[in-house]
């Protein structure tokens, strides 16, 4: 029996992808850089360890300042006349369209706000937020947020634009509170505030609000952070970021300020000074806790001292003041909050699962077995901007939800388990980050498909290597040089890895089929396949099996590159042989082989290209269950069919008709 080395996979799965605002469609960010690596990841899944074992949650986020901004913006720019909740339904089906083009084949993808899944989501954060407050982790605290005297408003997040004051950010806005980079600061901090409405800068007028102590979970973060690093599957870049957030909470102090320092730091909370290193143009003040930090700031911001403030952990607001958002639950006589977006973005996923359980007739609770079972894992693929919140908030809010109102760091039974981060690095536009909000305007994921094919986009994306490092998406048909454009001499990058595609996969399954038409009464031959097709297949299965085990995708086109290449080549020498020698025989073990081959590629490939590889299995004839399963022994063709087509030795397949392609290119390109 052939084997390879197999690695160790759960029993379930979740896999998600984040949740794109309710505000506007998918750019090629969002789909290339989350959605794609996600699909195949969940595709392979379901192919290795059952479809009915994988859920891959996804939907829109209806809530937040985002939505209310740009509901805002509709009206008033382009007298849009619906209502809130129907400006958002515009653009989750929008966003559903893309997501369709582009084959991400989500069991669910819904909206918070929306339908049934909007209900059993409200239901959920109402679940969710009372248990935290038994558990005795949140609290009320009367905090500074943004008023807009001319408008008289208060401000949401993204109607407030400014710096960011923590030290060393490189975001280009600073919001309300939190940066486009995801750092976390109180309001008060925000450097140069604008209100978006009026242009004039806003009041700081007080608000209460509900706040969850994660302060309190450092050492539990630090300990499970520690884990991560030594988890090999766990991309470095996760527990760097999340370690930015636990060390000693620090103010920076502009070197030019001693003087007034000095006179002001017995007034202060007990803290240590640190002399600025040489060449740098601040010293540091640390604290022992956020909340003496706290004092210190207040005290010197009322001395007129200019300083910016470290990364550190700060209480995480599980509540706002805006109409527009999910209700938060009455509770100590606190009511006509709701709940601030970014909280119920994070359990989202969990509420999403259970309306995929209701959607297929399952219990609700049957969402448990995939988010608090130690049989199961949930893999969620996010963007690193946003490891601040998966990779620290959610993981503290995990942990204080456990029913034994503990922190271990494997909870099991009904406690929900902590989740394994993928976090892709940024895919900029040429050489620049790109954001539909910024001053690079990125393409939008619909306008690409005006010059390339979903399969070629897939394959590239994939292949970037965006878990490695921020990589330039450079399409040509977008490239703004027209000299370059229309130099038919300039190579298009995104066609690289197309042209496996069309070019060399397009030729074996042909072959394969060609052969079988001319010489074999359009049958599969079958038999055992050569001893060196099926060492490297298995080799090719382990290569395969242990890259997706480090979800390395970009590995994945590189070996799939190396494979196909050679099966390629492999029929290609061989036909020839058999053709000189005029041997029926070795005609017929060629096709065996190759037949075998195009089924390990065509496996191999089907999370990356689906719609082509089904195309090929729909040609071959054979249960698509069967065909793309890891659930096989992998010795010869002959375990996809019958006995009787195997004492027979040939297994039917459809005839092809000429030039027909699996794998297309775009008509534009043929130009």
């Amino acid at each position: 029996m052939a084997e390879f080395s197999q690695q160790e996979w759960p029993k379930r799965a979740v896999v998600t992808a984040g949740m794109p605002y309710g505000n506007k469609g998918l750019h090629f960010g969002h789909v290339g850089g989350v959605f794609v690596p996600a699909d195949c990841f969940a595709r392979f899944l379901r192919d290795r360890i059952g479809a009915e074992n994988v859920r891959f949650v996804s939907g829109t986020d209806c809530y937040g300042s985002p939505i209310n901004e740009g509901f805002r913006k509709k009206v008033e720019d382009e007298g849009f006349t619906g209502s809130i909740l129907d400006y958002v339904q515009a653009n989750h089906d929008a966003q559903k369209h893309t997501l369709d083009s582009y084959d991400i084949s989500l069991d669910i993808y819904e909206g918070s706000g929306l339908g049934r899944a909007g209900e059993i989501h409200h239901a959920f954060s109402a679940r969710f937020i009372e248990r935290l407050h038994a558990n005795g982790y949140l609290h009320v605290s009367e905090t500074m947020q943004f008023y807009d005297a001319e408008a008289q408003t208060f401000l949401n997040g993204r109607q407030v634009q400014g710096f960011c004051p923590v030290q060393g950010c490189k975001g280009e806005k600073g919001y309300a509170d939190e940066c486009d980079m995801g750092h976390q600061y109180d309001p008060a901090d925000l450097i140069r505030p604008v209100s978006s409405i009026t242009g004039t800068t806003p009041e700081l007028r007080p608000v209460q609000n509900w706040y969850f102590d994660l302060p309190g979970f450092t050492e539990y973060l630090r300990e499970f952070t520690k884990l991560q690093e030594q988890d090999p599957g766990v991309r470095v870049v996760v527990p760097e970021t999340v370690n930015e957030f636990l060390g000693t909470p620090i103010i920076f102090v502009k070197n030019e300020a001693y003087e007034d320092y000095a006179a002001l730091k017995d007034a202060l909370p007990a803290h240590s000074y640190v002399e600025a290193e040489k060449g740098k143009q601040s010293f540091e003040l640390h604290f022992e806790n956020i909340y003496d930090r706290d004092v210190a700031r207040d005290a010197l911001s009322a001395a007129g001292i200019r300083f910016r403030t470290g990364k550190a952990l700060t209480p995480f607001r599980i509540s706002g003041n805006i109409d527009w958002g999910v209700p938060v639950p009455v509770m100590d006589g606190v009511e006509g909050l709701t709940v601030w977006c970014w909280p119920e973005s994070l359990w989202a996923p969990i509420s999403f699962t259970m309306a995929a359980e209701e959607m297929r007739g399952n219990a609700q609770e049957s969402w448990r077995e995939f988010w608090c079972s130690d049989e199961a894992r949930v893999y969620q693929f996010i963007g690193q901007d946003n490891i601040y919140f998966y990779g620290v908030a959610q993981p503290a809010l995990w942990a204080a939800t456990q029913e034994s109102n503990g922190r271990a760091l494997q909870p099991t039974g009904t406690d929900l388990r902590q989740t394994h981060l993928i976090a892709n690095h940024h895919m900029l536009l040429g050489n620049k980050k790109a954001s539909s909000s910024g001053a690079v305007k990125p393409p939008s994921a619909d306008e690409l498909l005006d010059h390339y094919t979903v399969e070629q986009l897939r394959a590239h994306w994939l292949a970037l290597g965006l878990d490695q490092r921020s990589v330039g998406f450079k399409p040509k048909a977008f490239e703004e040089d027209e000299e370059k454009k229309n130099d038919p001499r300039v190579s298009d990058p995104v066609l690289k890895e197309g042209a496996l595609l069309t070019k060399v996969f397009n030729r074996l399954a042909r072959s394969c089929l060609y052969e079988a038409k001319k010489n074999f009464d359009c049958a599969m031959p079958l038999g055992t396949p050569s001893a060196e097709v099926v060492e490297r297949a298995m080799d090719a299965l382990a290569r395969y099996d242990a890259i997706m085990a480090k979800v390395e995708l970009h590995s994945i086109m590189s070996l799939m590159d190396e494979f196909i290449r050679y099966a390629n080549q492999y029929w290609s020498a061989e036909i020839k042989s058999a053709e000189e020698a005029g041997s029926v025989e070795a005609r017929r073990q060629v096709l065996v082989d190759s037949f075998y081959l195009l089924w390990i590629c065509t496996l191999l490939m089907h999370p990356v290209v689906p719609s082509g590889c089904e195309r090929i299995c729909d040609y071959l004839q054979l249960d698509s269950a069967k065909f793309f399963s890891w659930n096989n022994s992998f010795e010869s063709m002959e375990e996809l069919c019958t006995p009787e087509e195997v004492a027979a030795g040939a297994h039917a397949v459809k005839e092809l008709p000429p030039r027909t392609d699996f794998f297309e290119a775009h008509p534009s390109q043929f130009k």
